[in-house]
């Protein structure tokens, strides 16, 4: 006997992974530690308060829009989503939440 998957439990599996990958420290471990974790072209090292404390302050909305949108500032260059076209807008938030939790 063949089993089938519908349409809707097919969305409903790729849903269920998509929460699941969402996760902000799997996501910034996997796509954003290159950048972050050594400060490669003037990103802000996570954990470093004092770089992290001004661009906090503006809020999380203003950094999800640069981490999303892509961000020309004083000391360097953030392209969109780091650079990974394939990260949902839910899995960049995840790892900016990582990030503030871990840089306050």
């Amino acid at each position: 006997m063949k089993k089938f998957v519908t349409i809707a439990s097919a969305l409903a599996l790729m849903a269920a992974m998509g929460t699941a990958q969402a996760d902000g420290k799997a996501t910034y471990t996997q796509s954003c530690n290159a950048c972050h974790g050594s400060g490669v072209a003037g990103a802000p090292k996570f954990g470093d308060a004092a770089a992290w404390k001004d661009r906090i302050a503006k809020g999380k909305e203003t950094l999800y829009k640069h981490a999303i949108e892509g961000f020309k500032g004083k000391t360097g260059f953030m392209p969109p989503k780091g650079g990974w076209a394939n990260l949902t807008d839910d899995q960049v938030k995840a790892a900016v939440d990582y990030i503030i939790a871990g840089s306050q």
